[in-house]
């Protein structure tokens, strides 16, 4: 694990037994049971149907502990409507507060506002979390391979699809790649990034895409910017792309989701 996801995770795990303290675990599951699910399945919208054109699950970030403040005038539902109408299958909104700068509330704004499936994006280290997403309206967790053994990794699958939400799980390298697909999830992203020393190649997504079975629905994370990109992760076969700073920070976040459609 890389010093700086070994800072956040620290940071989260605190916070997540401060929010324990106050609400257990035991009451926050009555809760989730007790909300409605979105409706809106992220596997599904993001499986891409042969010769469709490339799905962009678009993110909602605030900021980002390399790139700093990326909109001081941040207006998450705003945002998300522009990807909308761009054309985006999903929408990921960050939650983290330290480092990116998120907020639960961005989360539920969203989903109860837009109507495509919502990711919540963080650092889920525990069940409680995943219970949480429940509440907030996700549709959808990211689990981060290296922030997990194998068997946590399958338990916290376990606990989101019982609670019916897919799981994102994101890898970066062979042996994340070895877990991810024992634990089998619904949708397998390839970060671009190397978390050690922050360069970004679109070549992880290609190396490892070449491990990957038939019948995984494949998301390719990080380093997108352009059409170029985009279309030659099509034709590798990737269903998805999700892009962040590379469409929010655009100026016409809807026009340049198009764009990375080929539309």
């Amino acid at each position: 694990m890389s010093g700086i996801l070994r800072k956040i995770a620290s940071h989260k795990l605190a916070q997540v037994h401060e929010r324990k303290a106050r609400l257990s675990e035991e009451e926050l599951e009555v809760m989730a049971i007790g909300t409605p699910l979105s409706g809106h399945p992220l596997r599904e919208a993001l499986a891409r149907p042969k010769g469709a054109p490339i799905r962009v699950l678009a993110e909602c970030k605030k900021a980002s502990p390399s790139r700093g403040i990326l909109l001081p005038d941040y207006d998450p539902v705003e945002l998300a409507h522009a990807y909308r109408r761009g054309g985006a299958s999903g929408i990921s909104v960050l939650t983290e507060t330290e480092f990116f700068l998120g907020d639960d509330l961005h989360l539920r704004d969203v989903a109860r506002q837009v109507p495509l499936p919502v990711l919540r994006k963080d650092f889920v280290l525990e069940r409680y979390q995943i219970l949480e997403a429940r509440c907030l309206g996700a549709s959808a967790v990211l689990l981060i391979a290296a922030l997990h053994k194998t068997e946590d990794l399958k338990s916290l699958a376990s606990d989101a699809n019982f609670f019916g939400l897919d799981v994102l799980l994101e890898v970066h390298n062979d042996w994340e790649l070895d877990a991810a697909l024992e634990v089998e999830p619904q949708i397998l992203g390839i970060n671009n990034r190397n978390l050690d020393t922050f360069e970004v190649s679109l070549e992880t997504t290609f190396d490892l895409l070449e491990r990957v079975p038939a019948g995984y629905v494949t998301i390719s994370e990080s380093g997108i910017f352009n059409r170029d990109q985009t279309a030659e992760l099509e034709s590798a076969g990737v269903d998805a792309v999700l892009v962040g700073e590379g469409v929010a920070t655009s100026g016409d976040p809807e026009a340049k989701i198009r764009e990375l459609r080929g539309l």
